[in-house]
């Protein structure tokens, strides 16, 4: 049994609960269905003071289960959350601003690369991670050809990971790490049922464990 380091890990993103208290035990009961690198906590249109009571709630829920907590929306929200890091889905300078202030202090991922050329720019800014997709963007069950064209491309020749994001269906995971992707991410495809969503943790994690290509050092 290899280690999932190893391999594609699963990042997820809450999906857009307006109660806490729900939206808390959502994402908490699916991080008990096995290994998730990380968790996007989106704004969803929130103002930034209720948004900030989703975070201080759900923040320690997922560095309990071992994954780092990602506050996608206000920056100062992250800082008093104590979250882990920052995705960041503006501009250029938006993500300059970020990795000059926190790095190495807060992880900084950068969303919003598009295609090739975006994917460089920002590349050059050496975040901790770039993000191919919409937080929102699971429409299909399959992943978006592109990201996957784009996920490929940039796992086969620059360092820093990359998530991309999955489908609907839980087996786009699978899609997703066959492009030597370092992260997928998933919204719909485990939350969709909250009943259900350990028992998908868990599929795909086995699925991952089973047929994802290994990573070499």
């Amino acid at each position: 049994m290899t280690a999932p380091e190893d391999r594609c890990r699963l990042v997820l993103i809450v999906p857009d609960i307006a109660d806490i208290e729900e939206q808390a035990k959502v994402v908490a009961d699916a991080l008990r269905g096995g290994d998730v690198a990380s968790v996007v906590i989106p704004q969803y249109g929130l103002d930034d003071g209720v948004f900030q009571k989703h975070a201080e709630k759900l923040v320690p829920i997922v560095q309990a289960a071992g994954g780092a907590a990602l506050i996608a929306g206000d920056s100062r929200v992250a800082g008093r959350v104590k979250a882990d890091g920052l995705h960041i889905t503006g501009n250029v300078a938006e993500l300059t601003d970020a990795v000059e202030k926190f790095v190495p202090k807060l992880i900084v991922g950068a969303g919003n690369a598009a295609d090739r050329h975006h994917a460089l720019e920002v590349g050059e800014l050496r975040p901790d991670y770039i993000f191919f997709g919409k937080l929102d963007g699971d429409i299909k069950p399959e992943a978006h050809p592109k990201n996957l064209a784009l996920g490929e491309w940039w796992a086969s020749m620059i360092e820093i990971p990359c998530i991309v994001m999955g489908g609907t269906d839980a087996k786009s995971a699978l899609e997703v790490a066959l492009t030597g992707a370092e992260f997928v991410a998933l919204r719909e495809a485990v939350f969709a049922d909250p009943a259900a969503a350990p028992s998908i943790v868990a599929e795909v994690n086995a699925l991952l464990d089973e047929k994802a290509p290994r990573f070499e050092d």
